[in-house]
Order: C-alpha cells, then structure tokens, then sequence
C-alpha cells in the first residue's frame, strides 16, 4: 500500500513538475523575440513581434490537428507515429501535460528561424513555413528520437533537443537564409560584409538573460522521471553555459582587440545549445569542456557564414542553434555514458537531410 501511494504523488508531483518546465519553455518565446528585435534595426521590431507570436499560435493549432500524433503516436516502422484524433475522441483520458510540454518544444524549434530571416522575409510567407514545420517537420524527426522511432531504437541519445530542437531550427535557418538572400547594404560590390548594428542592445541581453533563466526548465523540465538529479542537470546546463561566455568573451577580445557585447551573449547560447543533448550523461569537467569549445566554435562559425559563404544572418541563429547543436549532438557521443559515437553520427546525419 506504502508503495502505491508514494507512486501516485510521485506521478503527481511529476505532473506538476512537467507543466512548470513547460511554462519555462513557453517564456523562452519572449527570450526569443527580444534577441531578435534587439539584434535588428527599429524598423523590423513590430513584424518580428508578430512572426513570435504566429508561430506559437498557428504552431498550436497545427500540433493538435497533425503534429502531435505524428510525434507521439504508435509507433509504424520507425518512421512516424500514427496519425490520430485521440486529443478529440479521448478528451478524459488524454495526457495533456506531456501534450504541452512538446508543443512548447515544437514552438521553440519554429521560432528559432524567424531572427535568421529577419527584416526581408514576408510575413504570409514566415506564417506557412510555421505551419509546416510544425506539422511534418520537427514532429517526424523527433518521433525518430523521442517517440520510439529509428534513432532511439538505435540508441540516439538527445536528452533536451540539441538535434531534435536546435539543430533543426538552426539547418531550417540556414535553408532559410540563403533563399531570401542578405539585406540591402550588408555586402559591398566587392563581396565585404558590412556590419549592421541592432538597435537596442539591452533587449537583446534582456532576451539572453530569459533564455538562459528559461533553460533550466528546458533541460530539468526534459526528465521522464521523478528520479532524475535534477540538481545535477541543472549543474551541468549552466557550467557550459558559464564556460561558453567567458572563451567567447576571450576569443572577440583578442581577435578584435575589445571583447565584442553580442557575439559574447550569442556565446552564452551556444554553450547551452550543445550542453542539452548530453547535459544528463557528462560530468561537471565535461559540461566545461563541451561548453568552452562551443564559445569558440561560435565566433568561428559566424566570420564563416557572414565571411566566407555570404549568408545574412542578423541575430547569429544558424551559427548558435544549427552549428552548436550539431556539435552537441556529436560530444554526446564522446562524452556520454553509454553513448555511440557512430550512433550519433548516423542520428546528426539523418536528421539534417530530412531537415534541410
């Protein structure tokens, strides 16, 4: 009787636990729109407001409808869930928090393009690219992860969404980016890229804080039992973070000869992108490592895109999501307990072609 008891409170507390990871989740929407709006000119403000928020609400309506059963639903060859209606036919039986807690993750993976595309990008056009990803997008490549499919039959190991989340926002950025083309006046006639200051700097470091404060519900709120060290997770998430910023804030520092502000806080990103696939399987020195390496990776990655394949990207989202995260993905197989390299080769491989 003892042990009926304390498997329904913990059940319940679990419950509760999970829709609190999930509002934290929902608020990194703000994080999100606050980078964005900061990194770019005053003028593009209200249209990447309202990009932020058609996508969690045209995302919504779009994974009820599709998105969810193709995620979650029973299992059909390891490809997709099977297509369902149980939200509608099961209403007292369905698990509504484990429904909200993907949404907000399907929300998070759509949101991530909209800085990358920022200031030339048709709002119509931005509103049916949300619908579709997060329809057949992000919910077929995370049933492959999370939902029973190939990769976790294979033992693809991704405990937040380094590949299913940010790789994915980050690959649908670049495919983005580069079909829009650059913003009038970022390239000279010689091909030199022309720096493009955003306008308000405190709210892109406003949006950075909420990301980072966010991120513990994303990871901590990522656990499938009560059981998990919470603590430990929690540890691990904000040592790579911590680590990132300072080697990104050293790398601008000597490489431009002053510390560069944004690029330091698209720093603290990265390391929390490429600690979220692992931040359940590596220790502390781990988490460090993981992190440090992203906080160069980052400025490397934006000189190359900005650089070398002349990609306009305003807010640095493919470098810090679709870089990082693929980096992520890989140390996990490094670095994780019980983790294949070639696992997560095979999972980083499959995931960015079906994506892109």
């Amino acid at each position: 009787m003892t042990e009926e008891i304390l498997s329904v409170l913990n059940g319940e507390v679990f419950g509760v636990w999970f829709l609190i990871g999930a509002a934290l989740v929902f608020w990194m929407q703000a994080g999100f729109a606050m980078v964005e709006t900061g990194f770019t000119r005053a003028k593009n403000a209200g249209n990447i407001l309202m990009k932020n928020l058609m996508d969690f609400c045209i995302g919504t309506v779009v994974f009820i409808l599709i998105g969810f059963s193709l995620l979650l639903g029973e299992d059909m060859a390891g490809i997709i869930g099977k297509p369902g209606f149980d939200i509608f036919t099961d209403y007292a039986n369905f698990d509504w928090s484990n429904f909200v807690f993907n949404l907000v993750f399907c929300a998070t993976t759509a949101t991530i393009v909209s800085g990358a595309m920022a200031e030339r990008t048709k709002f119509i056009s931005y509103c049916v690219y949300s619908g579709v990803i997060s329809a057949v997008i992000y919910p077929i490549e995370a049933h492959w992860i999370w939902g029973g499919g190939w990769l976790a039959q294979m033992g693809f190991h991704d405990f937040a969404g380094s590949t299913a989340v940010h790789m994915v926002g980050g690959l649908c950025a670049l495919a983005g980016a580069k079909m829009v083309g650059p913003r009038i006046g970022k390239y000279t006639k010689e091909g030199k890229p022309v720096a493009i200051p955003g306008h308000n700097l405190p709210l892109g470091a406003l949006g950075v804080f909420i990301l980072w404060f966010c991120w513990f519900g994303f990871n901590c709120g990522s656990t499938t039992a009560a059981t998990y060290n919470l603590g430990d997770i929690a540890m691990t998430t904000n040592l790579a973070a911590a680590a990132a910023t300072l080697v990104t804030l050293i790398v601008t520092w000597v490489r431009y000869g002053k510390p560069d502000i944004s690029m330091t806080m698209n720093g603290a990103l990265a390391g929390l992108v490429a600690i979220t696939a692992s931040c359940d399987v590596v220790n502390d020195y781990e988490a460090l490592f993981i992190g440090a390496v992203a906080g160069v990776v980052v400025v490397f990655a934006v000189e190359f895109f900005d650089k070398v394949v002349k990609i306009d990207d305003p807010v640095g989202a493919i470098n810090v999501h679709g870089v990082c995260g693929a980096l992520g993905t890989l140390f996990t197989g490094i670095f994780g307990e019980g983790c294949s390299f070639i696992t997560q080769l095979i999972g980083f491989v499959a995931v960015a072609a079906y994506t892109l």
